[in-house]
């Protein structure tokens, strides 16, 4: 009897545990793991969460099952397993503060058996990460959470040659290269939280944004690298409305061609921009609609700094678009997410966008995701993105939607069509996952022509032929959960991908295993 009254007590207090974090203003971690559980919850009928614009406040989330806040009452025996499964590596609690700090890493080995005519001396890829997240509350108004990150990495040629091209990693930061194929490149990102009230929650920091419930966003995903931000969120009483804005901190590119020609050093400034970003989300029950507008306003040229633009201070959506139009020299973006539930289980969503109604310019997304199908843990997603020529580009090009020279929404940026296939099967903490994506560029066939796919070149169409290329980009792993609170995996997987009217060094079938932690998207499926 005594036994299970401890046990009783046990549970009780590692729910408590659970419940108190909800409480606190962190942000759930932006990457698809932690999501897919959030997302799970958000599906149910009767759930008000506002999950279209991503990350999501801990407080404004139903955690239930949520990976890195499941209860877990098995017993583990010794500190190092307890590390290992469970907790925090390291903890510090007080009455009314907390603080928690977890190493970073990734150690993978992979191989292209396809590959030949490797580059270098070898066909042989390695990846390297160290890094630390921290996170910490003080009482239930304020938090904070940081995460750093250093690679050193040798990859397959597809991935090198886009990295080498723009100058960025995908999602993650400015590269150099170290030796003829090893890239080094390191990235930061965090933010403090403050809360003064229920309904408003306050952040600034650096880090990245996500509209949208699909793996794809057309309006605004996290392909691109972080970027500083002030954040100002509302969430009504009764949760049906939550409205968002933030400023932030762009920059047009990442190679020195993208510099300022100001000044004498070799590291002059980049040219950079601000962004208004606004998003109102409305709950009709089984209906969410999001709003969404951009706003890039060039603040820096060759002749220096431009006057202050009072619209970058304006919070209230549509005003911008309406005063300035999609012909000005700032770049204007508008549309709209929308999910609709059809069971506790499932839903279809979609997106539209335009930077320019008057020309046909515009994007879409259509998608189903289902959670649970026949059985616990079994999940899939299928979507459909495509944008039309000449969207999101912009004269000058520098004032196109991107940042650090990577596209802000899609990241195959313009004149193209997708379809995304994701199957997820876990069983306990083995969880398998085939992904599936099949895409058609349509590219400029010459240097000097344009026909609205690059974001790199102004929006004005030029003579030339068109390359089109389909791409057929497949993914199977299978990995194993050993902490939630970093998504610590250990993983095995294959994956094939092929483009044809390339070269062979856009081809790879790289089989791969390696241990890691796992807190941000990896985009390597373009």
């Amino acid at each position: 009897m005594l036994r299970e009254v401890n046990r009783v007590m046990l549970v009780c207090a590692l729910a408590l545990q659970v419940v108190g974090a909800t409480a606190q203003q962190q942000d759930v971690p932006l990457q698809r793991d932690f999501y897919t559980d959030v997302e799970r919850n958000a599906a149910a009928r009767s759930a008000l969460v506002h999950s279209g614009l991503k990350p999501v406040l801990t407080s404004r989330a139903d955690l239930t099952n949520v990976m890195g806040h499941r209860v877990d009452s098995s017993k583990y025996y010794y500190w190092i397993t307890e590390r290992i499964f469970r907790d925090h590596f390291l903890e510090i609690k007080g009455e009314d503060f907390k603080f928690t700090a977890d190493p970073l890493f990734q150690f993978e080995y992979g191989k292209d058996l396809g590959d030949r005519t490797a580059y270098a001396d070898t066909n042989f890829y390695f990846s390297n990460v160290r890094g630390v997240y921290i996170t910490g509350d003080i009482g239930s108004k304020i938090s904070f959470q940081t995460m750093i990150h250093e690679h050193q990495a040798t990859l397959p040629q597809y991935i090198l040659l886009q990295a080498v091209g723009t100058g960025v990693m995908s999602g993650q930061g400015r590269t150099k290269l170290k030796q003829t194929q090893i890239l080094d490149y390191g990235w930061s990102q965090g933010t403090v939280s403050y809360s003064p009230v229920q309904w408003l929650n306050v952040q600034f920091g650096q880090g990245r944004h996500f509209v949208g419930h699909g793996y794809r966003s057309v309006l605004l995903s996290d392909h691109a690298v972080s970027a500083p931000f002030l954040k100002f969120s509302a969430l009504t009483k009764n949760k049906r409305f939550q409205y968002t804005t933030w400023l932030s901190k762009l920059q047009s590119g990442a190679l020195d061609e993208d510099r300022l020609p100001t000044g004498e050093s070799s590291e002059s400034l980049f040219y950079w921009m601000r962004g208004r970003f606004n998003h109102a989300s409305v709950n009709l029950g089984p209906v969410q609609v999001g709003l969404f507008e951009a706003t890039l306003f060039e603040t820096i040229d060759a002749d220096g700094v431009q006057p202050f633009d009072p619209l970058e201070l304006n919070p209230v959506i549509g005003v911008n678009s309406l005063v300035r139009g999609f012909h000005g020299k700032e770049k204007s973006l508008v549309g709209m997410d929308l999910r609709v539930k059809i069971s506790d289980k499932g839903y279809v969503y979609g997106q539209f966008a335009t930077d320019d109604p008057g020309t046909d310019r515009y994007a879409y997304q259509a998608g189903m995701r289902w959670f649970d199908i026949i059985r616990k843990d079994l999940h899939l997603q299928v979507e459909y993105n495509a944008a039309t020529p000449f969207m999101y580009m912009n004269t000058p090009s520098k004032l196109a939607y991107k940042h650090v020279g990577l596209p802000l929404a899609h990241p195959f940026g313009a004149n193209f069509n997708e379809v995304v296939a994701i199957a997820d099967a876990g069983f306990g903490r083995v969880v398998g996952q085939v992904k599936v994506v099949l895409g058609e560029y349509r590219r400029d066939s010459t240097a000097t022509g344009n026909i609205g796919s690059s974001l790199l070149k102004p929006d004005i169409a030029a003579p030339g032929g068109t390359l089109t290329q389909q791409l057929t980009y497949v993914d199977a792993n299978v990995s194993y959960l050993f902490n939630p609170h970093t998504n610590l995996r250990m993983y095995v997987g294959l994956q094939r991908r092929s483009l044809t009217n390339s070269a062979d060094n856009q081809q790879s079938t790289f089989a791969y295993v390696g241990i890691r932690t796992n807190l941000f998207n990896r985009y390597y499926d373009l």
